[in-house]
This record gives C-alpha cells, structure tokens and sequence, in this order.
C-alpha cells in the first residue's frame, strides 16, 4: 500500500493520541487515512471543515454494566457497548458482537469500518457497532436469553427505528435478535420491527438476510473477475471460517460454478478436495452447533487439520470469513505462490496490513471487507424498508436488489481507483468513495 500523505500523518497521531492501546482501530484508521491524501487535495473544504478529525471521533460512545444470572443462580457481570459512530448518511447501522474479545477497541474499529461501508451501498445508513464481553458458546438458551434481556434493559434507551439501528454479527443470530427484540418491545410497548435487523422471517425478517454477507462476498468476487474476463466458474476457492458468512460465501460460489475445496473454524481446517459438502456442513454447523472436526468424521474424503492454517490449502480464490488479521502477510505470500488470483475478505479486516500490501503488489484482485462484505448490511437496509412500508418482498426480488448493490459498489469502488490514478486498486478506490460520501454530507449538514 502506498505511504500516508504527509498531510494526513498529523490526524493519524492524534487518532493514536486520544484513542490509546486501542490497537485495531488504529489499524482501521490508518487503512483509511492512507488513502485519502489525494481527495483533500482535491477538496481542501475538507480540511478546513476539519472532516477527518470528526470523522475519526464517535458521535457518542456508550459502555454500560450487563448483569445476568446462569442457570445455576451465579451472578455474572459483563460490560455492554455501544459506539454510535456517525449518523451523516442516516440512522446508525451496525451489528452487535459477542465474543469474548469484544473491547472497546474492537467496537470502535468495527464501527470506524461500518460508516465506509454502509456509505458504499448508497443507501441511507451511517455507521455504528456494539455487543458485549459475553460467550454465547456452551450456553444453554434461558442463559442466552437472560443476558440479552440484561442487555437491552439499557441499550433500549439508546436505539430506534430512526436513530440507531443495530443488527446480528458474531454470536448474534436470528436466536439473540429474538431475545433482545422481545425485551425491547416489552418495555417500551412499541412493535417496532424496524429496531432490529436480522430477524426470524415470520415476525419481520427478510429473506435473503441470512445469506446476504457471504452471498455478497461472492458477487464481489466474481464482478472483480468480470474485469478480467474470468469467473468463479471451475475456479478452486478456500473459505475461512464455518459460520453464517462463510456457509453462505460457499452455497453462493458453488451456485456460481466455483468449487471450494476448504474451511475452518477456532480448532482447524477441513479439506475437502471433491467439494464441500453443503448440506453436511450445515447439519454440523447450524443444527448440531458442532465442530468443523464433526463435518470430517461423516466425510470419508476430507481430512481434518488440528491448529492448521487454512492458507496453506492450494486455490485460486481466497476468501477469509472468520474474523480480524487471521490472514497475514506470509499467508499472503504462500497463497500467491500456489496461484490466487483473487481475494474478497467476508469478515471485517481479516488481512492484515502485510498481507493486503503482498496482495496488491502481485497484481491480485483484493476485494477489501468494507466493499466485499457490505452485502449483509445492505440487505439489512433492505429489511428496514420493508419494515417501514409493512411490506415484503420475495427471496428472488431480495437477491436481485442485493447483487446489484454488489455489482453497483464494486463499479464506484472501480471507477473511483481509475479517477483516482489506482486502477484496479478496490483498497483506495472503496476508501475514497466512502469518504468522500461521508465527508459531503458532513460538510452539508453544517457544523454538528
């Protein structure tokens, strides 16, 4: 990647400054601001509007004290965020995480991302995240459903359908939704289903959104492979991770003739050189909530690696769908030697900065998360106009507004690193179209 614009060096040290040990952040910050110099030259109100200083401070960040009682009766005590980060576009739109690794840190950087990618869909979004310190893992569902409702006892005064609305993401599936909606609408006697995205189908879901972010992933890729006059069709792929994104990145790339030969999860890496096996990594996945190790012992033709890194796995297309810097620069190198020629990342900064840079300096079409994984919120903007009009739509119509939006974004993020002097360069095109979105809004709305 290219080096920061000494103009901009200045708004990164301050970025570190205030925000310190606040690692992947700085990270995120630094992916964005590295791209940018040439789009103050081009607009210097920006500067004077002191866009990237805004920009980089959240509009509200909230961290709060979550309670709840385990099927034993022990207290437990978890900490709750929620960073609402900017709201120039529209409401606040992001998901909630729980993991264990949820920090403050973490929330910021996922929510830095979200305003750039929510900006890229064009539709009316700003950006924001949350979630909690809380393992959903091992839990039974009265535990799950004791801690959101603790959860939501003190988000519920900070979100609504007009001013934050906040979705799924890692732990967080059509289950939590459930939960937290229920509380939500218990304490404020108010059916409003436009609060929450991601839900079940028969209460206000759309479908499609639990395909969308790995079913966008692989539109990305392959409208990457267009431009080159190439497809996913008989292409070798590789799939990191073996939850919602990644199970939907592999139906999507099979439907599209593509064939993918690996995925994995926090044990290990299967590799399965005939296919994955969809319906079994289903069954394993999200019927019997077990181990990538279990979808091996039914499939006499996979074998099952321990601790394995999954890059080491020859292919064609990459696509890591796990979660932040599992794909490093010595990853990178190992998976251009074996031949990749195209990466589109499902989870949110899965690259590292390393990585990203090998990418880019062996020609390889490198799809960054904010471009290539903005399907999942995308179609979660489209839940939310269903909501509001008390309408909805088929699957088919939902996965046709959804690959347009895919093929709409990868265009602007194309064009804009050709307008740009980068072509083909989706890591500068994707920052600077975002940017420059958010910043004229922000410099349109006066200073607030």
């Amino acid at each position: 990647m290219c080096a920061m614009d000494e103009k901009v060096e200045p708004f990164y040290d301050e970025v570190i400054h205030r925000n310190p040990g606040e690692l992947e952040f700085h990270q995120a910050a630094r992916e964005v601001l590295t791209s940018i110099g040439p789009v103050l030259a081009k607009h210097p109100d920006f500067a004077e509007h002191k866009i990237i200083q805004r920009i980089c401070e959240p509009e509200r960040q909230i961290i709060f004290r979550v309670p709840w009682q385990d099927d034993r009766g022990e207290v437990h005590i978890q900490r709750g965020f929620r960073v609402e980060f900017n709201s120039a576009l529209g409401p606040y739109k992001g998901g909630l995480r729980f993991h264990p690794s949820v920090n403050l840190g973490i929330v910021k950087f996922l929510g830095f991302e979200q305003i750039f990618k929510n900006a890229l869909t064009e539709l009316p979004i700003g950006g924001g995240k949350g979630g909690s310190d809380f393992n959903p893992r091992g839990r039974s569902d009265d535990e799950i459903m004791r801690f959101c409702q603790s959860f939501m006892t003190e988000l519920y005064r900070h979100i609504g359908e007009y001013t934050d609305v906040p979705a799924g993401d890692i732990g967080v599936g059509q289950r939590e939704i459930g939960y937290l909606f229920g509380q939500y609408k218990r304490i404020t006697n108010r059916y409003e289903s436009g609060v929450l995205t991601g839900k079940g189908i028969v209460w206000g879901g759309a479908l499609v959104r639990t395909e969308a972010t790995g079913y966008g992933t692989a539109f990305f890729v392959d409208e990457m492979l267009k431009v080159r006059d190439d497809s996913l069709d008989g292409r070798t792929v590789v799939v990191s991770g073996s939850g919602n994104v990644a199970i939907y990145a592999i139906e999507k790339v099979h439907q599209l003739g593509g064939r993918v030969v690996g995925c994995s999860d926090s044990d290990g890496y299967v590799h399965d050189p005939k296919g994955i096996d969809l319906e079994l990594l289903k069954q394993v996945k999200e019927v019997q909530r077990g181990r990538i190790r279990d979808y091996a012992e039914q499939r006499p033709n996979a074998t099952y690696v321990r601790g394995g890194n999954i890059w080491d796995i020859p292919c064609q297309v990459a696509m890591p769908c796990a979660t932040q810097n599992e794909l490093t620069g010595r990853d990178a190198a190992t998976l251009v030697a074996n031949g990749v020629v195209a990466v589109a990342e499902g989870a949110n900064m899965p690259t590292t900065p390393e990585g990203v840079e090998v990418f880019l300096d062996a020609g390889v079409a490198f799809g960054p998360g904010k471009a290539a994984n903005a399907g999942g919120v995308a179609t979660s903007a489209l839940e939310m106009q269903q909501n509001a009009s008390r309408d909805r739509w088929t699957f088919r119509r939902t996965e046709q507004r959804l690959a347009e939006i895919m093929a709409d974004i990868h265009e602007l993020c194309f064009a804009t690193a050709e307008e740009y002097g980068m072509p083909g360069n989706y890591v500068a095109g994707s920052n600077i179209a975002g940017f420059q979105r958010v910043a004229g809004a922000m410099v349109s709305l006066g200073l607030i």
